[in-house]
């Protein structure tokens, strides 16, 4: 399992509000920027990237 800096990290999904498009990352509380970690074209995607992470709340979306 991966792990992240879950002090100054959240996990986020990232959706165009043009295209749909949406990819999964981790926000940085304090800077605001946004690491993207991968490409979501399904809740099974989703699925996956909580899994590598350990991840067991809901992700918030951010557009």
């Amino acid at each position: 399992m991966l792990t992240y800096d879950k002090e100054n990290k959240k996990p986020v999904i990232k959706s165009s509000i043009c295209n749909g498009e949406q990819i999964a990352g981790f926000k940085d509380v304090n800077t605001g920027k946004i690491e993207e970690v991968m490409l979501i074209k399904s809740q099974a995607d989703i699925d996956k990237f909580k899994a590598m992470y350990g991840i067991n709340e809901e992700i918030a979306k951010e557009y």
